[in-house]
């Protein structure tokens, strides 16, 4: 990955390098601040509507003022784009509740938002798309409204370092007894009836834009979907599992803990799963991953 030299802070494009945020900024005191995350091929937005969508509605949630339009949103995207050349990666936007020179838990009535835009240059489908990723089983210990897309990350990032020390990528989170979601994306599996199952919608997960351009996806495909929560000996039992994310698109999940899922290789509807979403997002599948040809 590879960060862009043109960034975009407050109302204004500038060099990466010599952006500045205030250490009175509510994001940086309190985490109060949304962001979202778009993937960006062949140098068009991913399903970008949707990531607007959970933006506005992240922001309502947390009391901040929306401080674009869709077609400001839209512009700044696509210039950021255009002025670093990006054809593949992703492009981070942050919003927080502003500063106002003092550190107070309520504070002021409106806020000002601080808006921080920045491109990523990465390849989106990739070794993990091919081979799959490894995961562990976590305690879920974030907060209780993980359907708002804020930067309140801490246990998702201590999450992925558990699980480095471990040698996997990423991890399951367990709560009361059942998967919510990976460390930063949603958890599917494909059980022994050969059901699609992904846990249903509710506080306890993100509303992942990847999710639902998948489940459109769906119709015609011939898969069955029960949309519910599975337990961690239902993933450990499973045919097959994977994630869903802007970053990671799908990416199959080969073991859990230590143990196999299935083959151990990313089985045939993760490669379904896959080649419907490439297409849909104008990929040359055959020439840029032929293995989910099929």
């Amino acid at each position: 990955m590879t960060v862009c030299k043109t960034a975009y802070l407050g109302n204004a494009f500038c060099d990466v390098e010599s952006a500045r945020i205030s250490p009175f900024d509510r994001g940086f005191l309190f985490a109060h601040a949304a962001y979202e995350v778009t993937a960006v091929y062949a140098g068009h937005l991913v399903d970008f509507g949707g990531h607007m969508a959970r933006l506005d509605r992240t922001l309502k949630g947390i009391g901040v003022p929306n401080p674009l339009s869709g077609e400001g949103w839209t512009k700044i995207h696509r210039d950021l784009i255009a002025i670093n050349s990006l054809t593949e990666g992703l492009i981070y936007l942050q919003v927080s509740a502003g500063a106002y020179g003092l550190r107070d838990f309520a504070g002021p009535e409106t806020f000002q938002p601080t808006v921080f835009v920045y491109a990523d240059a990465r390849r989106l489908i990739g070794d993990a798309a091919r081979d799959g990723i490894r995961a562990i089983f976590l305690d879920d210990s974030r907060w209780k409204r993980r359907d708002m897309k804020t930067t309140q990350l801490l246990s998702q990032a201590l999450a992925y370092r558990t699980a480095r020390e471990s040698g996997a990528d990423t991890a399951f989170l367990v709560e009361d007894g059942h998967v919510t979601e990976a460390a930063s994306a949603n958890a599917w599996i494909v059980n022994g009836e050969g059901q699609l199952v992904t846990r249903d919608l509710s506080p306890s997960i993100l509303p992942g834009i990847t999710r639902a351009g998948v489940l459109d996806l769906l119709e015609g495909s011939g898969l069955h979907l029960v949309e519910r929560a599975f337990t961690p000996d239902e993933a450990l039992s499973a045919k097959e599992a994977f994630t869903t994310s802007a970053g990671a698109m799908i990416a199959p999940v080969v073991a859990i803990d230590g143990q196999a899922i299935g083959t151990g290789r990313p089985g045939p509807v993760t490669r379904q799963i896959q080649r419907l979403y490439y297409q849909a997002m104008g990929a040359d599948v055959a020439a840029v991953a032929p293995w989910a040809m099929g």
